[in-house]
């Protein structure tokens, strides 16, 4: 990857190293099926196969979905006998304090210790949040170098970002997610002077050049002005993308490992959605961290059990 810095003739800084704090890329929106956990865990096994050290969090205390699809690639090796590469996987489990300035207290300082420990263990922090509004969704969204809001091409998913007359299509305001994020850059230039990235991610676009497709368009176009966010490609809808869960795959392994049969267009064509949406996050040059010669037995054997605490499988 290189310096996603405008080339403006000055000299190029260099590459980040194993003593730099790995970069924090969070998948959030405040909807549900939407493609946060899909993207979170293509990026992550990408980033992986460059030979990075990646280190993952699952947020979603209540569906546990990269967790799924982490311990479903862990069967997949087990039963199969393949080696693929895993992250560091961490999944946390809400506080179960009664009172609740308690219980954030609690879930913040559990959240931050696990960041900690990742960002100085890993190049890239990948963290897949919930998709309703939650406090630890809002934290860490707050922590986040990379924010990525996958969109799903439709007018009801348009209304997370922002409130657009039905008659004219012009923008009415930001949306109080869209406010959120406004304040978790404040918050991240106030604790550590850094910027919050924020990519919005259009997904399960059709192929036909539909109205409603360029309507979208035109409107998601400038709600980037306004409120401040670059557009990336998504993954189209393809059937594809679903299936791969069940055995813990994504498009990057699927040809590696020989599991696709006869290569289709369609399957040349998701990998290099995900080999796009990659390029379009402009991640910071990076030294991979060397990894050990051990086996990486890092891996989710099991989903989590409602209640716990925290774990590092």
């Amino acid at each position: 990857m290189t310096d996603p810095s405008p080339d403006t003739g000055a000299k190029a800084r260099a590459p980040l190293g194993a003593d730099d704090p790995a970069t924090v890329i969070v998948f959030g929106n405040e909807k549900g099926g939407s493609g946060k956990s899909t993207g979170s865990m293509h990026v992550t096994v990408a980033l992986l196969r460059l030979g990075f050290k990646v280190g993952s969090i699952d947020l979603d205390m209540r569906q546990w979905t990269l967790t799924r699809y982490l311990s479903n690639r862990a069967g997949t090796m087990k039963n199969d006998g393949i080696s693929m590469p895993m992250p560091v996987h961490v999944f946390l489990s809400r506080s179960d304090k009664p009172n609740r300035k308690e219980a954030e207290a609690e879930d913040r300082q559990r959240f931050e210790a696990v960041l900690k420990k990742l960002r100085a263990e890993s190049d890239f922090v990948v963290i897949d949040c919930p998709g309703t509004d939650t406090y630890v969704g809002r934290l860490a969204t707050g922590y986040a170098d990379k924010l990525v809001t996958p969109l799903n091409d439709s007018f009801v998913d348009l209304d997370m970002l922002a409130n657009v007359d039905g008659k004219t299509g012009e923008i009415i305001k930001p949306s109080v997610y869209s406010e959120m994020v406004w304040e978790a850059r404040k918050q991240k230039a106030a604790r550590d002077g850094g910027t919050l990235d924020w990519i919005v991610m259009r997904n399960r676009l059709s192929s036909l050049a539909a109205r409603n497709k360029q309507e979208m368009e035109r409107v998601v176009g400038l709600l980037a002005k306004r409120i401040g966010f670059r557009v990336a490609p998504g993954f189209s809808e393809r059937v594809i993308f679903r299936e791969l869960f069940l055995r813990g795959l994504t498009m990057l392994d699927v040809f590696e490992i020989g599991d696709s049969g006869k290569p289709q267009l369609s399957h040349v064509a998701a990998r290099q959605e995900v080999r796009g949406l990659l390029n379009s996050l402009q991640l910071p040059n990076r030294v991979p961290t060397p990894h050990s010669s051990e086996p990486n037995d890092e891996a989710v054997e099991t989903p989590p059990v409602m209640g716990d605490k925290g774990h590092e499988e």
